[in-house]
């Protein structure tokens, strides 16, 4: 996208109707790392790419810890994640102190959504640059929401947001319906292969991605480093089994279909 002369405030509309700083924030969530969402009747799987600016840096942290029952995962720009993850920790103590109980997710969306749109309509302001995955569980069940920049927010089955998310969501459509009676091991596992498909030719490690779970019985927590790489080599050794399983049959349909010597 280019500089135009409506682009200098976000309150100013483009003859098209289009407001050009917020569609730059969600162009910025696009080129962000990818960052993917499950979620069953008990349990929601967040998982992120870790991408290091240089060889020589650290990833920058993409999953937050919101409440027990909460948590996010971002793509964009991270510092804007951590401003908004800081007032979601905030709004669930709140309400926390006052109720004497959790905060249901939809409502805490609603409030990041409400917070975010006000920034679409205050000239001295930009919109947040930045999309959260907002993964929760509360007496409704287990949630997954996707909260844009321009202040929308929607429920997902499943769903992965930043650079190369469009691979991960046709994995994710192809077999979302089965994610419903999922077990949390096997949301786990699709999340990574759904990570996988972002990568494009990369090989999957657990250094290079991070899995958030949170469920019924299990408090939001990241899943440890030990635990993704034996997952990942499961994957490894059933892929290498289905590839040979296929080599097998090829060989025996072209046995077949030879002609017999008389």
């Amino acid at each position: 996208m280019f500089r135009n002369q409506y682009d200098t405030d976000v309150t100013t509309w483009s003859p098209a109707g289009r407001l050009f700083q917020v569609e730059y924030a969600m162009e910025a969530v696009k080129q962000g790392s990818a960052a993917i969402g499950l979620r069953s009747q008990s349990h929601v799987v967040l998982a992120t790419v870790n991408k290091a600016a240089s060889e020589l840096s650290s990833h920058q942290k993409k999953v937050f810890k919101v409440d027990d029952h909460i948590g996010v995962a971002i793509a964009g720009l991270t510092a804007d994640g951590r401003v908004l993850s800081r007032f979601l920790r905030n709004e669930c103590i709140n309400h926390s102190f006052v109720y004497e109980s959790p905060l249901p997710v939809g409502r805490l969306v609603v409030q990041l959504a409400d917070k975010a749109q006000v920034c679409t309509q205050r000239s001295w302001k930009r919109p947040y640059g930045v999309g959260l995955l907002v993964a929760g569980l509360d007496e409704s069940g287990a949630h997954l929401y996707y909260n844009c920049p321009s202040g929308n927010y929607f429920e997902y089955q499943a769903f992965a947001i930043g650079s190369r998310s469009q691979a991960a969501k046709t994995y994710l459509e192809r077999r979302f319906e089965a994610f419903n009676k999922h077990t949390r091991d096997e949301l786990v596992k699709d999340a990574l292969f759904a990570i996988k498909e972002t990568l494009q030719g990369e090989k999957l490690t657990s250094s290079i991605c991070t899995v958030a779970v949170v469920g019924v019985g299990e408090p939001f927590h990241v899943v440890d480093q030990r635990t993704i790489q034996e997952v990942i080599d499961s994957m490894e050794i059933t892929d290498d089994a289905a590839t040979e399983q296929v080599a097998v049959q090829e060989e025996d349909r072209s046995s077949e279909a030879a002609p017999m010597d008389i």
